[in-house]
């Protein structure tokens, strides 16, 4: 039999049979896509607060810090231990919070926050951390009432802040004790750094900063 007499012989395939035979294409999904319990309120709270000058941290009396009585300023904030191996840098940030306070006075400002979240080295009362603070390093910066800074119970300020300025390869997470922040008059995040770097070194960036005008 030739290509023709096949071709005559042929039955007509029923449309609706090549549409049961052809796989159909994957659909978009109709369900909405939802983020993880935890991610909705970290993105909650990024979404409610748009600025540094919005929160409004608690003392070591839990009482609340408003951050806008700092507008205008140049902050150093850092996630503190007192049973670290880097403990010792309190006395270097209050090196450097008093050797910049004599030129500018008005201008800077140096926020502690207590962290128990690192190898449990933060294990004090708030009235511990402060004293213990003041009779060994003579600190006389803030330092705020003890935080998490990761996971879901994170200060909504420590969000917005691994939020602003993730650290190596985009990672947001806290790594350790005594990481830095530093925000700028504007109330930008200007720079981040690891436990490693000392509160020393960044009297260049800070001063930078002040240079500039809001």
């Amino acid at each position: 039999m030739n290509r023709t007499a096949i071709c005559r012989h042929a039955r007509p395939v029923p449309s609706s049979s090549l549409r049961t035979r052809i796989p159909r294409l994957a659909q978009p999904a109709t369900a909405p896509c939802r983020l993880p319990h935890h991610a909705q309120r970290a993105f909650a709270a990024m979404s409610s607060t748009t600025s540094f000058y919005d929160f409004k941290p608690l003392d070591k009396r839990g009482q609340e810090v408003p951050l806008a009585d700092y507008k205008g300023k140049v902050i150093l904030i850092v996630n503190t231990a007192s049973k670290c191996g880097f403990t010792p840098q309190y006395a270097g940030l209050e090196t450097l919070y008093k050797g910049i306070k004599e030129k500018h006075p008005d201008d800077f400002v140096v926020l502690g926050f207590p962290c128990n979240q690192f190898g449990g080295q933060e294990p004090g009362t708030d009235d511990e951390i402060q004293n213990f603070c003041q009779i060994n390093y003579g600190v006389s910066f803030p330092i705020m009432q003890k935080i998490d800074v990761n996971g879901d119970g994170a200060s909504p300020l420590y969000q917005w802040l691994k939020e602003e300025k993730p650290g190596l390869m985009g990672l947001r997470r806290i790594k350790w004790n005594f990481e830095k922040f530093l925000v700028g008059r504007d109330g930008k995040v200007k720079g981040r750094w690891a436990s490693t770097t000392k509160p020393e070194s960044l009297q260049k960036p800070v001063l930078d900063e002040l240079e500039k005008k809001e």
